[in-house]
């Protein structure tokens, strides 16, 4: 009866998707800091107008952080999730001709910035998982297949 349990649940794990959350970076909780900084500034000196554009910059952007996911379907897709406010992409990763893990911003050296380039077609798409290497060795595994 174990056993019977134990096969059931290793062929449920083959047809459940893989999702990966977003790493944020420093710059993007600096521009929180910004815009956030400057709805208050226009609240205080009444530029009501200049507020609400701010505040509603400022919604979306942390929608867009809190909810941003990438996940690998059983199917073999490769969804991209920014939140509700922002359309998503799938990407079939058949169509998928290389993945690599790449520094974009180095100083003195030392990488900075972490991302990961997802070549597909002709198209290139910069995605932020918190486990890179995990996410491209899904993605690989996948593509095998």
């Amino acid at each position: 009866m174990f056993a019977q349990k134990y096969v059931t649940s290793q062929q449920n794990q083959t047809k459940m998707n893989r999702i990966f959350h977003a790493r944020i970076a420093l710059g993007q909780y600096l521009f929180l800091f910004l815009v956030a900084g400057m709805t208050v500034w226009a609240l205080w000196d009444k530029h009501i107008l200049l507020a609400l554009i701010m505040a509603a910059i400022l919604i979306v952007s942390i929608e867009k952080l809190i909810h941003t996911t990438y996940t690998i379907t059983s199917d073999c897709n490769l969804v991209l999730y920014y939140g509700r406010f922002i359309k998503g992409k799938t990407i079939p990763l058949q169509e998928v001709t290389k993945v690599e893990q790449v520094y974009g911003i180095r100083l003195f050296g030392v990488g900075l910035m972490r991302c990961v380039l997802v070549h597909h077609g002709n198209k290139t798409e910069a995605l932020m998982p918190v486990k890179e290497e995990e996410f491209i060795d899904v993605i690989n595994k996948k593509r095998m297949k």
